[in-house]
């Protein structure tokens, strides 16, 4: 290790909290998808002809595409980092992508023209931008890779406090297409001059004084095909599907479920949502410092239970007038969803490695891509079948109990056994009772 390495004329253990402070700032600009429910009515409506009604299925499907595209381009990006590419030029590239697609969402001349621009294309950005800042942590933080994590992508959950005003006060001084044209040039300029910080720490370094535990699991590195084929990676996949699954289904119909079933107004509705995002932000560093407390494991039990507990209690108890408990439930979900993001990718480097973890965490956060399409069939599902949200609890609240039981027993660090070769001529290990399992 070299105990003079620098981070921009400071000394690393202080400099590389820098890119905890970048990263929170790029995921602030990318993660503004979760104000997208500011732009539906008004898209809606500027889109809705005699001869054309816009729905508001149709006005989802750009923010669903941008999802799915989001978790699809994720792997990519994370093996183009593990093969070598800087992460300054990929963020880069990444970086124009989303401006690109904010910039010419402002031309679309039907609703269908944004599912181009803003799912798939803005979407694309986002999927290559979004892990460099958690890759670059990781590395920079191998003795707190949990709170460094959890306080890099808390930007993304608490961008909705942010960009859910700036977009709708752009909107309303400029019309709904100018507005993404404004913040794509904002974009554009913020996310590339803050890519241009990031960078890897140098090959061996790590912080003064500090040991990986002798034969944990990050002490080696596993390639992604490594990784899916223990039982620690597809029990990490699963409750991240879970608590992803519950969470984006709650962001989709927190302003909904509000007014039809708690009967607020729609100006109450909307402040809650930027109420949640306070929960959804305030939860990655929480459980990225519980999980480098009590692990990975017991982190996602927990997270799980909260997912649990809200389903039940809007089951059982939701009804008009229940504000107190409306409030607590979806603060407890969105909590739940901002939790995994900050649980996953430091299990998977804790788990599988850290110089492998960008392209393995890619592989992993697919099941935020799936669990966003499965959250949107499940509420439109128990909405246009059963006639009310509340049926959807029944489903986050049987899964979250699944998730509990997957978390304690499968989300533990992974065994990889090694094959001993023996010499010519000594004695069979077995025999002697050697043990061929490198870890526990």
């Amino acid at each position: 290790m070299d105990n003079n390495t620098k981070v921009y004329g400071m000394p690393a253990e202080t400099g590389r909290w820098l890119f905890v402070l970048v990263g929170m700032i790029m995921n602030l600009c990318i993660g503004s998808v979760y104000a997208w429910s500011v732009f539906r009515k008004p898209l809606q409506d500027f889109f809705s002809t005699s001869g054309v009604n816009i729905t508001a299925t149709q006005t989802l499907w750009p923010f669903m595409l941008f999802l799915l595209i989001f978790s699809a381009l994720m792997p990519i990006s994370g093996r183009l980092l593990q093969r070598g590419i800087h992460p300054r030029l990929l963020s880069i590239i990444g970086s124009v992508a989303v401006a690109a697609g904010w910039i010419l969402s402002r031309y679309a001349s039907d609703i269908s023209f944004l599912y181009l621009t803003y799912g798939v294309i803005a979407g694309a950005g986002v999927g290559i931008v979004y892990g460099i800042p958690i890759a670059v942590t990781t590395r920079w933080f191998p003795d707190m890779k949990g709170i460094a994590v959890g306080l890099t992508v808390l930007g993304f959950g608490a961008s909705a406090l942010v960009t859910a005003y700036v977009a709708n006060v752009l909107i309303a001084a400029q019309g709904v297409l100018p507005a993404f044209l404004s913040l794509g040039l904002f974009f554009l300029v913020a996310l590339v001059l803050l890519s241009l910080v990031l960078t890897f720490p140098p090959a061996g370094w790590q912080p003064a004084g500090w040991q990986a535990a002798a034969g944990s699991s990050g002490t080696t590195d596993f390639t992604v095909a490594e990784m899916m084929k223990t039982s620690s990676g597809w029990g990490l996949w699963l409750c991240y599907f879970i608590g992803t699954l519950s969470g984006l289904m709650a962001i989709g119909i927190s302003s909904p479920v509000g007014q039809e079933i708690i009967k607020v107004d729609a100006a109450t509705a909307a402040s809650l949502v930027a109420f949640f995002a306070l929960f959804n932000g305030g939860g990655r560093p929480v459980f990225g410092w519980l999980t480098d407390a009590i692990g990975p494991g017991r982190a996602a039990a927990l997270c799980s239970a909260l997912v649990l507990l809200a389903s039940v209690l809007m089951v059982l108890f939701a009804r008009e007038g229940t504000l107190v408990l409306f409030m607590f439930c979806f603060a407890c979900l969105w909590a739940g969803l901002g939790g995994w993001l900050a649980i996953a990718p430091t299990a998977t480097a804790a788990f599988f490695g850290i110089q492998k973890s960008a392209a393995n965490y890619g592989v992993i956060f697919s099941a935020y891509g799936i669990g966003a399409i499965a959250a949107g069939l499940i509420a439109g599902q128990a909405k246009d079948v059963f006639g009310s949200y509340i049926y959807a609890f029944y489903v986050t609240g049987g899964l979250a109990l699944l998730g509990i039981i997957i978390a304690l027993t499968l989300v533990k660090p992974p065994k990889r056994v090694i094959t001993l070769v023996r010499p010519a001529g000594s004695p069979d290990p077995f025999a002697a009772g050697v043990d061929r399992t490198s870890r526990g």
